[in-house]
């Protein structure tokens, strides 16, 4: 069975790493499809290095542009993209334009779509994200879903009889990454940077937090205010935004560095007091290495978090302060993401349903 993942963003390579290893364990095909979602080095290319990823079969370098822009230009390229490797399915990760691109194109031209990470929600109409997650789970033919609350919203929308639960695979590569990172000597990635031993990890790249100079200004203050030495992983967005506003990041306790390879990025936050993020990613992380976060948004996909006391939503500087220097989550043994072994449940239930369409 031949196989097409199609991703562009840092996240959707994470998820890819453990897929493209069940896959070739269980003897299929893999096509690797990069849209050029993320074009910077640090948010790209070295995932695929660091995680073990095979080279994509083919990079359409699509690059930034408006929603509307880079979604054309991803759509025009993925259908010469699949009349050329003509895949029994597509798989798409996650809520970005490249997810929404793909699944458009695969859908015209009749090739069954899995969604993987099906079914999350915020709710929030405002979000680019919520659009792409909703048309793609509602054009899938098949959802597979992380989380058993996902599964809930998934057929209170009517999608029941196409979904299936699998568990979330960003649990399963970061569990790996985190076992590797212990086991390592490798410097510490702040290595010379750190005032003292306690510290928080912070990013920030979505429109609703950067477009707006009074909400990232806001943000930006409280980071600056905190007890602790601040690291802000600087996303591209960030940084042109922040130009543009004419706001400072390295301002107070914050200290702003380049985005990290993936495996630093385990090691900083393994090591951190917390994170601040907007990232819907990074929320889980966070909570799945026991670091307490704090969300500057007013919803998120991942409400297990927040449920089990491991994240807050903030986005008031003052809220976001208290939070940051909030106490410790309680304990707890509870796994709202799985096992570790999503892929391979994953690649099974996508053979199972497309295997006979070879």
């Amino acid at each position: 069975m031949k196989i097409m993942s199609v991703v562009g963003a840092r996240p959707q390579f994470v998820k890819l790493a453990p897929i493209a290893k069940a896959i070739t364990a269980a003897g299929h095909e893999h096509v690797i499809v990069h849209t050029g979602q993320h074009y910077d080095p640090m948010l790209s290319d070295v995932f695929f290095r660091d995680l073990g990823i095979p080279d994509p079969d083919a990079h359409l370098n699509v690059g930034s542009g408006s929603h509307g822009r880079q979604t054309g230009a991803m759509l025009e390229k993925m259908d010469e993209v699949l009349e050329e490797f003509t895949p029994d399915c597509v798989l798409v990760y996650g809520d970005t334009n490249s997810t929404l691109a793909a699944t458009v194109s695969a859908v015209k031209q009749h090739i069954p779509v899995a969604h993987l990470e099906a079914g999350l929600r915020s709710f929030n109409r405002r979000m680019p994200e919520e659009h792409n997650r909703v048309l793609t789970d509602h054009a899938a033919d098949l959802c597979l879903a992380p989380t058993e609350k996902a599964m809930e919203l998934l057929a209170a929308e009517g999608l029941a009889e196409r979904s299936a639960l699998v568990g979330d695979v960003m649990t399963d590569v970061l569990y790996e990454v985190r076992d590797s990172v212990l086991a390592s000597e490798k410097p510490h990635p702040f290595s010379g940077l750190l005032q003292s031993e306690e510290y928080l990890v912070s990013t920030l790249h979505r429109a609703e937090t950067t477009d707006d100079p009074a909400v990232l200004a806001a943000v930006i203050a409280a980071l600056a205010a905190a007890p602790h030495q601040v690291f802000l992983l600087a996303h591209p967005r960030l940084v042109a935004k922040a130009e543009a506003h004419g706001i400072e990041l390295n301002q107070g306790a914050i200290t702003s560095v380049a985005p990290l390879a993936y495996p630093d990025l385990v090691r900083a936050v393994l090591g951190s007091r917390g994170v601040v993020t907007d990232s819907g990613g990074l929320q889980k992380e966070a909570f799945l290495l026991r670091v307490p976060c704090t969300t500057v948004r007013t919803e998120t996909e991942w409400v297990e978090t927040v449920e089990l006391g491991w994240n807050v939503l903030a986005t008031e500087q003052e809220a976001i302060l208290q939070a940051i220097t909030r106490g410790h989550p309680a304990e707890t043994d509870e796994e709202p993401y799985g096992d570790g072994h999503a892929a391979q449940r994953a690649v099974s239930t996508l053979v199972a349903a497309f295997g006979a369409t070879q």
